[in-house]
């Protein structure tokens, strides 16, 4: 086991009622995380709203999406807790894996279901929730989101986007800023006393989109003692010409954890694959594929490193925030 991912979707397809165990068509199964060799997989709530919700057809409100999405989870966790088990901790998931399990990290993608309340942050805590990405892709009561426009792109966190902040580091909660804007970034910067993440992003300097990462940026997790992990979308590393080029290969892996390595050092990179939530061909297939892609990465970088990448940076994070 030695390979902590920070993002999947993979709670979507529960919410649709599918089953870890055995599930078809998809990056994450049961099997495909033991055959990867998941030491600890982050299964991101992710919370459909607005277009996304009408466009799906989804009747539920943020609130309800959320707490059955949850429930489904729960459900999921209890019928396997023969191969995986919920971490709340970095001993948690050492535990967990000396035990022979595979751990499982709740998170939340789109704090929509925050609220404005502060006192939800606390229940997020409760429900043992580690990581919550701020925004997805539309405005919440924490702040804005990605934009291709200048002024939004610029636009910084809100007064209660702030109080989350530091309510969240108070708690032990990871401050994750994969899909937020930059001038929201520079605000957890300034304002999180703790380590902060992208979950789940890129470099801006090979592939310029607003999701992915300027080399300040880069810097600036850096020297927080966070972790950027690096998206396995194709359109995220390079430039896509046809749906038939949406493949990603190694060497677009490899290339963009070289900058990032150049850029911000060796200790910021991580991985967070998007598994289950784009829809690019991988070269090494799937999370069962995982080992593949980490002997392509020891084609780039030392022993050392690799182990850095895969799992230990994460999970000095992980202990730095959340707790040993």
């Amino acid at each position: 086991m030695n390979i902590i991912d920070l993002h999947c979707d993979t709670i979507m397809q529960f919410y649709q009622g599918k089953h870890l165990n055995g599930m078809e068509n998809t990056h994450i199964n049961l099997e495909k995380l033991v055959k990867g060799g998941v030491l600890a997989q982050c299964f991101a709530i992710f919370v459909p709203s607005h277009e996304t919700a009408a466009r799906e057809g989804l009747k539920d409100t943020p609130a309800e999406y959320f707490d059955r999405a949850y429930a489904r989870y729960q459900e999921e966790m209890d019928l396997n807790s023969d191969v995986i088990r919920r971490a709340f901790t970095a001993a948690d998931i050492l535990k967990n894996r000396d035990e022979g399990f595979v751990s499982s990290v709740l998170t939340v993608e789109d704090g929509v279901t925050l609220d404005g309340k502060i006192e939800n942050v606390d229940k997020y805590f409760e429900q043992g929730i580690r990581m919550v990405a701020l925004t997805w892709n539309y405005e919440n009561s924490l702040g804005f989101p990605n934009s291709r426009e200048a002024d939004k792109h610029m636009l910084g966190l809100k007064p209660f986007g702030i109080e989350a902040v530091q309510r969240m580091n108070d708690l032990g909660i990871i401050v994750d800023v994969s899909h937020l804007n930059e001038g929201g970034f520079w605000d957890v910067a300034k304002y999180s006393r703790k380590p902060f993440i992208a979950s789940h992003s890129c470099c801006r300097a090979l592939q310029d989109i607003s999701r992915n990462l300027t080399d300040e940026q880069l810097r600036a997790i850096a020297e927080s003692g966070g972790v950027a992990g690096l998206n396995y979308l194709t359109f995220f590393l390079r430039p896509v010409a046809s749906r038939e080029d949406n493949v990603t290969y190694y060497e677009d892996i490899i290339r963009h954890l070289r900058h990032m390595k150049d850029v911000a050092g060796i200790e910021t990179l991580a991985l967070g694959s998007d598994y289950d939530g784009m829809g690019s061909r991988l070269e090494w297939g799937d999370c069962g594929g995982n080992q593949l892609l980490r002997e392509a990465l020891r084609k780039a970088f030392t022993d050392d490193e690799v182990d850095r990448i895969t799992h230990l940076n994460a999970l000095r994070v992980f202990r730095d925030v959340i707790g040993s």
